[in-house]
């Protein structure tokens, strides 16, 4: 049953920094993720390809190409990134020297939603009759949510330090978190979450969502089931979709949308 928060408001601020373009007017930015200070990998979906880019020059200072469009993406470590390309299959990244190359390639058997890495396993979340898994980094099947009513599209998923997976779902609207056994903690929904998009923890209770919908960045504290809004339209947000957080720099990055060529940078304070 979904739990409904409260409003109450939050001392967290998000301060707007200079965009960052990508460069040659490219677009279609699926997703995001933080490699190390100042350096984000991007899934260009127009490009099939994963991007490193230098936030401080605004340059791709390396790329890789995929078969097929990458979609979402996630760290497995600090040199390890793993990404869905197409319906069916994860491709590994690997980050060394500033230049990326392809590792191992995992065939999965559903169409895939979301991915995020906890505890040395993959979580994956599939659309067709909703379900989840946990996957070894080899691609061995560890634990199966099977065809959960739960969800309707179980699309972005994070992980918070402590190793806790928390998952958007567009469908139904809520935020819902699962322990390591993919058993469901708790489930939030609130008149602030709008089709619910991007998802990314701040620390084990500051979990920042792109409300889509509502054109707004909220935050959730699960232990107080509390949401406030931090970015609106007047913050430059409009449909946000997918964003990440950088905890050595304390920097959020949002793409506005999948047909964007600029990122957002906001300095949390």
């Amino acid at each position: 049953m979904s739990t409904p928060v409260s409003t109450d408001p939050t001392q967290a601020r998000l301060k707007r920094q200079p965009d960052i373009q990508l460069p040659g007017g490219q677009h279609g930015i699926e997703d995001l993720a933080v490699v190390s200070p100042d350096m984000l990998l991007v899934s260009n979906n127009s490009k099939q390809c994963v991007q490193l880019l230098d936030c401080l020059k605004g340059e791709v200072v390396s790329e890789v190409q995929l078969q097929g469009d990458p979609f979402r993406m996630c760290l497995t470590d600090r040199n390890t990134a793993a990404v869905n390309v197409g319906n069916r299959n994860i491709q590994m990244i690997k980050v060394k020297d500033k230049t990326l190359t392809k590792g191992r390639e995992l065939t999965v058997s559903g169409v895939i939603c979301g991915l995020t890495s906890s505890r040395n396993s993959l979580v994956v979340s599939y659309g067709s009759q909703p379900w989840l898994e946990v996957r070894s980094m080899d691609g061995k099947v560890r634990h199966q949510s099977w065809k959960s009513q739960h969800f309707k599209y179980p699309d972005f998923m994070c992980t918070t330090p402590g190793g806790s997976v928390f998952i958007s779902d567009c469908g139904t609207h809520t935020i819902t978190k699962v322990d390591a056994q993919l058993n469901i903690i708790q489930t939030v929904t609130s008149p602030l979450l709008e089709g619910p998009q991007g998802i990314t923890a701040v620390t084990e209770d500051q979990i920042l969502v792109c409300s889509n919908e509502n054109h707004s960045l909220v935050l959730l504290q699960p232990s107080t089931n509390t949401m406030s809004t931090l970015l609106g339209r007047d913050d430059g947000i409009a449909e946000p979709y997918s964003l990440t957080y950088c905890p050595d720099q304390k920097k959020v990055y949002v793409a506005p949308s999948s047909y964007t060529a600029t990122i957002k940078v906001y300095q949390v304070s």
